[in-house]
């Protein structure tokens, strides 16, 4: 078991032996207020790029649900005539290669999982980087016109200054203990919420209760038009292979994976895993008990595999999950589909038939994609904060008029 699985198992735990942990907390916690006073008094130098730049991030380690929330904003965007890039440290990625701008034809292991599924959903111009800057650099000299970079997961990049900030909370998982990193898993201290625009992410159909009055300062006085919340609505169940783009790039070769799929598998059984049936849920997120829940809440009888936060999975490992379906999300679902790709390109170019525990797997592998669900007060705030920067959205009868 990795260390990274040990710690989240242990937060979400609230494991005593965490408070011995308890003098590299204050010590993190120095270093990360002395690191922050040095950008506000100039000492560090932070860059305004020539764009609005909104920032969404969350002051807790793990899914908070911030990357369902960039694809519905991104998405809301471009259908309001609002040109929108986005930038990201693109984890997971080979940093040799960055800055780097991501297309349809990226990898996971060059620009990371979640800018290739943002992509993958929005048709977005992105760019990753660690160095924000080269990326919004790079982004800008390829698109030019963009009105608004929305930067993923740069809430404490301060060397990017930003224009709008939202903060995702996730009040299912809450705070844990409280305590900064390591004894806990904040980031920064909760008070880093206070006047800020802080999105809650909440259960489906939740309601405002006694038990989530801690998650803010502003979340019980708001009515429910106007509170700043979010939803994860899960959708349909997919087989993994049927979203696969109708182009990939392997090894600088483009391959048609549907001629692939269509070639090398005569016939899989298409019937979605159905209500009170067992599962193999299989999870790399940074918060994968949401994930498992769920589907347990969708009726399913889960058997959970988790994962660290960005896993590169292998074919072999999920190999080893027979007798029931594979259930992953969008998530990992990208990675999951590149070594599918690389499998059935090669069997393809050596004209081998394909190996019937592929071709099995395949026929098991499904995907819970999610979309994100925000209230109007969601929607008001970002038009109100738009508006202040000079940046026009579009009415729904404006931007009918300018897609006819």
């Amino acid at each position: 078991m990795s260390i990274e699985t040990t710690m989240t198992r242990a937060w979400q735990r609230q494991a005593a032996w965490l408070w011995l942990l308890l003098p590299f907390s204050w010590l993190y916690s120095l270093l990360m207020m002395l690191r922050r006073q040095a950008y506000k008094t100039g000492l560090f130098s932070s860059y305004r790029a020539p764009t609005a730049v909104m920032v969404i991030g969350n002051i807790t380690v793990g899914g908070s649900g911030k990357t369902p929330l960039i694809i519905a904003l991104v998405s809301y965007l471009q259908q309001h005539g609002v040109k929108v890039g986005v930038i990201s440290r693109g984890y997971g990625g080979d940093s040799n290669k960055m800055p780097a701008l991501v297309t349809a034809d990226s990898v996971p292991s060059e620009v990371g999982d979640e800018p290739c599924l943002i992509v993958n959903m929005t048709g977005a111009a992105m760019a990753v980087c660690p160095d924000r800057k080269q990326a919004i650099t790079m982004l800008l000299a390829a698109y030019p016109d963009l009105q608004l970079i929305i930067a993923d997961d740069g809430l404490q990049h301060y060397a990017l200054q930003r224009d709008i900030e939202w903060i995702v909370v996730d009040t299912a998982r809450g705070f844990g203990n409280q305590q900064l990193l390591p004894t806990g898993f904040l980031r920064e201290p909760m008070s880093r919420l206070k006047n800020a625009n802080v999105i809650y992410h909440e259960k489906t159909n939740s309601t405002v209760t006694p038990a989530n009055q801690k998650y803010g300062h502003q979340y019980n006085d708001q009515s429910l038009s106007t509170r700043l919340t979010m939803q994860l609505q899960p959708d349909s169940l997919q087989l993994l292979w049927q979203p696969l783009l109708s182009s990939v790039q392997v090894n600088n070769e483009l391959l048609s994976d549907s001629k692939i799929l269509t070639d090398k598998i005569v016939s899989i059984d298409k019937s979605a895993p159905t209500k009170g049936s067992q599962v193999h849920a299989v999870s790399g997120i940074g918060y994968p008990q949401r994930f498992f829940n769920t589907l347990s809440t969708l009726g399913f009888d889960v058997i959970p595999h988790s994962y660290p936060d960005h896993y590169d999975f292998s074919l072999a490992e999920l190999l080893q999950y027979t007798q029931h379906p594979i259930i992953v999300t969008s998530k990992d679902a990208v990675k999951i589909k590149t070594l599918l790709i690389n499998e059935l390109s090669l069997e393809a170019k050596t004209k081998q038939a394909l190996n019937d525990d592929y071709k099995e797997l395949i026929s098991r592998l499904w995907v819970l994609p999610v979309t994100a669900v925000l209230s109007d007060g969601c929607y008001h705030e970002l038009h109100q904060q738009l508006t202040t920067l000079g940046i026009h959205i579009e009415s729904d009868k404006e931007s009918t008029i300018s897609t006819t």
